[in-house]
């Protein structure tokens, strides 16, 4: 992968990341700032399984910007955009959907099926 690739999934995840935190942090700001004593019992289940949803939301981007994170460091060590099981180019169009992918598209296709062999075979 060229230099100017790099530079580019290197800003658009850096874009992407920033953009989650700043949402987490708009959740933490509305759950801080919510009204707790809500009227009757049956809203405040409502809200509680609204803020139930969104931390598990929350919960998945915080995996996500881990994941950027790693995505990040591979840019750094130039071992971005090259397939940790093969080792071959993931290809840009790949990268351009799933800029966090660290399997080509063979790869990925494999590590599927296995993971559905496995839940079948339960």
């Amino acid at each position: 992968m060229c230099p100017k690739h790099l530079e580019y999934f290197r800003q658009k995840l850096l874009q992407w990341r920033d953009d989650l935190i700043t949402e987490s942090q708009e959740t933490i700001d509305n759950l801080r700032s919510e009204v707790r004593d809500v009227g009757d019992e049956a809203e405040r289940a409502s809200r509680e399984t609204e803020n139930s949803l969104e931390l598990r939301t929350r919960d998945r981007y915080r995996k996500l910007l881990n994941k950027i994170d790693q995505a990040l460091a591979r840019v750094d060590d130039q071992s971005y955009g090259y397939c940790e099981e093969t080792g071959e180019e993931i290809g840009l169009s790949r990268l351009e959907a799933r800029p966090i992918a660290t399997l080509c598209l063979d790869a990925q296709e494999r590590w599927e099926l296995k993971q559905k062999q496995m839940r079948d075979s339960r």
